[in-house]
């Protein structure tokens, strides 16, 4: 079965959730809300930059795929100069990868820019960023995965609202693409729904919860820990997602969450979707290790939103105000992260 963008997007907030009423209209303002930045909205016919900060993509029709899928979104495409390089698992060397993200930033002709993959790679560039150029040339930055390392880097030190949403060769369905659309075309505050034919979701913790919307891929967020790159998590809804990892893999991470003190600070907790992460033989579950870890914290929790490596993915942005209600497990997005 097929779902349209109404099947789970709703742009009327319910009472449970905000406990007021939204238009459902972009915000119009162009003030940064706590010193954070919004980037303008991209529009069609803008020019949408493309890097690859992390890893390459290594099929040259899987490349050309992505191109002909974000033309027909509407965009000018900028292909960043070492975007195609390859140097083992990375995307180019550090200094080639670093240099065609921050001409990126710098280009005036460039209005948006997206990763096109994840993979790895991004924590390697981090301690050579301009944060100061990113700052002063904020602009839609896009991408998941491995990427989670510059969302946290550019939201600390360039105070950057940036989008936790498809790389360039996501599957471009009537899904992910609606939602791309809503948050960063229209600056619209949505309510994300888990779709009806979406399997495997569940409750940790009843009750709703409001708060900064921060997160991404587990295992790029721990090997971050100690660093001077991370924001603060202090009433945060932290959501999360990943793949390939086995159970006790997910447990000795989010142990090291616990152990660093972030699961502490916590208001909410979100987990997407743990693609082919499996339990095996002699295994605790994948609802064993939440009871264990995230059920004690007492905060509105839940598995399954669509946030993933899989096709149909939500643009969450990152840093902006959310609401969460565990039990009806709903993603709210309280404020235009646009202007």
């Amino acid at each position: 079965m097929n779902f349209t963008r109404k099947d789970f997007l709703r742009t009327t907030a319910l009472a449970s959730l905000a406990g007021m009423t939204i238009s459902g209209t972009a915000c119009n303002t162009n003030l940064p809300v706590k010193g954070k930045i919004k980037p303008k909205a991209l529009k069609e016919g803008d020019t949408l930059g493309l890097i690859a900060p992390a890893s390459p993509i290594y099929e040259e029709s899987v490349f050309d795929e992505m191109l002909i899928n974000l033309t027909d979104l509407g965009f000018e495409l900028k292909l960043g100069k070492h975007v195609r390089n390859r140097n083992g698992y990375l995307a180019g060397t550090d200094q080639e990868r670093l240099e065609d993200l921050m001409n990126m930033f710098k280009d005036p002709k460039v209005d948006g820019i997206m990763c096109i993959r994840g993979g790895w790679g991004c924590n390697r560039i981090l301690p050579y960023i301009d944060y100061d150029v990113i700052r002063s040339n904020p602009k839609v930055f896009c991408g998941f995965s491995d990427i989670t390392s510059l969302h946290m880097a550019f939201y600390e030190r360039s105070d950057l609202y940036t989008f936790h949403g498809p790389v360039g060769k996501s599957v471009w369905n009537s899904f992910t693409t609606d939602s791309f659309k809503s948050i960063i075309w229209n600056g619209e505050e949505v309510e994300y729904m888990i779709p009806d034919n979406s399997k495997d979701q569940f409750t940790i913790t009843p009750g709703t919860a409001e708060g900064r919307l921060i997160g991404g891929n587990l295992s790029v967020l721990v090997s971050m820990i100690g660093s001077e790159y991370l924001p603060s998590f202090e009433g945060a809804i932290l959501f999360l997602e990943d793949i390939g990892e086995s159970v006790y893999r997910i447990d000795r991470m989010l142990t090291q969450l616990k152990l660093a003190g972030v699961l502490d600070q916590l208001s909410g907790f979100v987990f997407g979707k743990c693609t082919e992460c499996s339990a095996g033989n002699n295994s605790l579950t994948l609802e064993q290790v939440f009871e264990d870890h995230i059920s004690p914290l007492n905060i509105p929790a839940f598995y399954g939103a669509m946030i993933s490596h899989e096709d149909d993915n939500v643009t969450i942005p990152f840093g902006i105000s959310g609401t969460i209600d565990a039990a009806t497990q709903i993603i709210r997005i309280n404020d235009s992260a646009v202007v």
